[in-house]
This record gives structure tokens, sequence and C-alpha cells, in this order.
């Protein structure tokens, strides 16, 4: 256990050392054993609370917190910009002073490019309690834990060698943030696998994290490539992530988001793309999926397809770093 998480912060896995990151996956896992089992762990955050500011509506995010806090003891406040002063102006520092004076830590969802990650940042620059990112616009380190721990539930912890696809694909509606496909390739490169990143032109993440990504490779002997070829990207994949995102480097402007988009609806998961990977290959995606666009049904309902464990992992990577930020690793918190 590392204790030295005490307090600090989980904005981006990239604040946090691999051991660290391993501390979480490690209780994740035994969180996850006492839920199966009905054993009660809710001594853990007995008497915390947790503030959960949400710019965005969500499904699993907002129920995997909530219900993950509570399971542990604490309690979680649902919290929207119009339900409180953040809608009519009222500034990061004194939002987070005055909830850092009420509460234990803050958890926020704010995908707004170029302000999600660095409003998080001012919070907890002035709240003095820590601050978990639910998803901004560079990073969703709790949904790339998640993902991480379902793959090593299917693989085993050494993943050298294993060929992770994280793929671009259609999907109508709205424009998605790049923050999934972005915490992915950062994390993955540093624990064993080798990322293969695809996507049409123009679909491109932001340079800051693709050079995150080419040095983690760099630096743990793995692999970091781009290419623009969903089929290539899924030949001999081990794990075949595809989720759509938006142009949001060239533009987040509806209309031409769409009509970017609508250029490439062949890139979509099916059993034929599937048939390309290795054979006991596994298909994620982090839910909500476009049925029809993003993946196909035999794909989303097929033997390979993991997305409901990997969403049950979400409640204990939610609830996960909540208890290590707030409560101190000691030998009672396991028992």
């Amino acid at each position: 256990m590392q204790s030295t998480l005490f307090g600090k912060s989980f904005i981006t896995t990239e604040d946090w050392s691999n051991d660290q990151i391993e501390s979480l996956l490690e209780m994740g896992a035994e969180l996850k054993r006492r839920f199966s089992i009905g054993e009660p762990h809710d001594h853990i955050l007995r008497s915390k609370t947790l503030f959960m500011l949400f710019f965005e509506e969500s499904t699993r995010t907002r129920n995997s917190f909530e219900a993950g806090v509570s399971q542990l003891g604490g309690h979680g406040i649902y919290l929207t910009p119009s339900g409180t002063q953040v809608g009519h102006g009222e500034n990061a520092k004194d939002t987070g002073t005055v909830l850092g004076r009420y509460g234990h830590a803050i958890a926020v969802r704010d995908c707004r490019t170029d302000i999600g990650q660095a409003y998080q940042y001012d919070l907890a620059k002035h709240a003095g309690i820590p601050v978990i990112s639910m998803q901004d616009d560079v990073d969703h380190p709790c949904q790339a834990m998640a993902d991480l721990m379902t793959i090593r539930e299917k693989f085993g912890s050494n993943l050298a060698g294993r060929k992770f696809l994280i793929s671009w694909t259609y999907a109508p509606k709205y424009v998605r943030p790049l923050s999934v496909h972005q915490s992915l390739i950062m994390l993955m490169t540093r624990f064993g696998m080798d990322v293969t990143l695809a996507h049409p032109k123009g679909f491109e993440l932001m340079p800051k994290c693709l050079e995150t990504a080419q040095k983690h490779a760099a630096d743990n002997g793995t692999k970091f490539e781009i290419i623009d070829d969903m089929d290539e990207g899924f030949k001999d994949a081990d794990i075949c992530y595809a989720k759509s995102r938006g142009p949001i480097m060239v533009t987040e402007e509806p209309k031409a988001v769409q009509a970017m988009c609508d250029q490439h609806k062949d890139w979509i998961s099916n059993e034929e793309r599937m048939a390309l990977a290795k054979r006991k290959a596994i298909y994620m995606h982090c839910m909500p999926i476009d049925r029809g666009y993003e993946a196909t049904d035999a794909v989303i309902d097929g033997p390979q397809s993991v997305i409901y464990d990997e969403a049950e992992n979400r409640l204990h990577m939610a609830g996960q770093p909540t208890r290590h930020l707030l409560k101190r690793a000691c030998a009672q918190c396991t028992r």
C-alpha cells in the first residue's frame, strides 16, 4: 500500500507513479471481492463527504461514484453548475475554498475544451482537500483504471507484448471529447502493452498527450503507433477498444463535426473486423454505445465483448481513489 496517496488529488494518471497505480488496482480488486461476497466494508469512509460536481450528465460516472462512496460508508453529494453558484460565475477559488471546509474531497466532471482539467487543478489549489477527475477535456483517469483492471482480469498482470488497439469509430448526434482515447494511450503504454491508435485524418488527439504516450513507450520498452486504417488496427490485436470522438483539434461546430464524421461511416466494429484480431481478443467500450454505428449488436453482445465487466469495474475504480485519498492506508482498512 502507498500511504503517500493520502490527500493526493487524482486529476490525471500522469501525476501518479506506477507503484501508486498498482496500489489502486490492488485495493480495487479487494473491494470487488468484498462486494461480490456481500462482505460489509462501510467503515472505510465512514462520516466522509464527497462533493460531485457535474458539468455534463452521466450514467456510469455518477452512479459508480455515488454507489461506491455509499458502500464505503461515506456520502456523495450531487452538484451541477445550475444548482450552485458556479453557474452564476463563482470562481474556482471561492467554490473550492468553501467546499474544502465542508467536506473531504471534490470530484468533477468537466469536459469543456481547454477548461475542464485546468478548472480541476485550480479547485485543488484552493480547496485544501483532494480533487478527483470524473472526466475532463484531457483525461478520464477512473475510466482508464477500470479498463486496465478489466484487461488484467482477462490476461493477467504481465501484459508485455499484448497489442492494444484504440480506434476511432463513427457515431452521430454530438461532439464527443478526446479524453477517453487520450487517457488510454497515456496509461496503457506504461503497463506493458503495444498501443495502436487508429483514426481518419482530422481526428487527431492533443499533441501533448501523443508526446506523453511516445515517451512512455520509449521509457517502458513498448510500442506506440498511429495509423489511418481500422482493419490494420484490428489485425492481431489482443484488446479491441473502439469508440467515437469529435474532430476537436479541427472544429467543435456541430454541423462541421457531423460532416467530417459522415465521411467515415464505415469505421464500425463488426464481426469481420473482430475476426482480424487474435482468437481470444476482447472487445471493449466505455459506454454508452451507439449501437449500429460504433459497433454491431453481434460484437456488442458477442462472446468477446467485456463491456459490462468493464462498466462494473467503474464502481471499484470510482470508490477506490476516494478511499485512498480520504483515509490513510493502515492494517484496519483492509480487515
